[in-house]
């Protein structure tokens, strides 16, 4: 499983442990991926791997499918672009 947000797209960065002697060695920076369960009144429970970041942002913009329908399909991943689409043929049928 990538550790990757499908939301936000945050991933693993890479940078340097820098001792006091300035030796330099890699290191890798994690993003705080969260695996949990989203409740969808159109689809019931989703399961989704986010960023803690876009946890807040889903949360602010009123559930899962608050987000989906505020935010342009072109500025989704395609994963959350195929929710988004059972979401809305859920709802109209």
């Amino acid at each position: 499983m990538a550790k990757r947000c499908a939301v936000t797209g945050k991933g693993v960065q890479v940078g340097n442990n820098v001792s006091h002697a300035n030796n330099k060695t890699k290191r890798r920076f994690l993003p705080n991926l969260q695996n949990l369960r989203l409740l969808s009144p159109a689809l019931g429970s989703v399961r989704m791997r986010l960023s803690a970041a876009a946890i807040r942002t889903i949360e602010h913009k009123g559930g899962l499918d608050g987000f989906l329908r505020d935010t342009p399909s072109h500025k989704l991943s395609p994963e959350l672009r195929r929710l988004k689409r059972r979401i809305e043929q859920a709802r109209s049928g």
